[in-house]
């Protein structure tokens, strides 16, 4: 079994960080995005900027870049 790392993905909206914690846990990437979306709105004890700002430090970038 192939050893998996938690990194930011190349397939981005804002900064890759809810797309590659889809691909950690092959996820569907929009998938992601609606829930943490839904929890930042609608949950009050859900800090969800600072956390997003927090992964987004934390997180490595991904070492696949793509070509365009």
């Amino acid at each position: 079994m192939a050893d998996k790392k938690l990194t930011r993905s190349t397939n981005k909206m804002v900064a890759g960080v809810c797309a590659g914690i889809a691909e950690y846990f092959d996820l569907d990437p929009t998938l992601v995005r609606v829930v943490y979306a839904a929890l930042s709105l609608f949950s009050a004890g859900f800090p969800g900027l600072l956390l997003y700002i927090i992964l987004l430090i934390i997180m490595p970038q991904s070492d696949y870049r793509q070509l365009d």
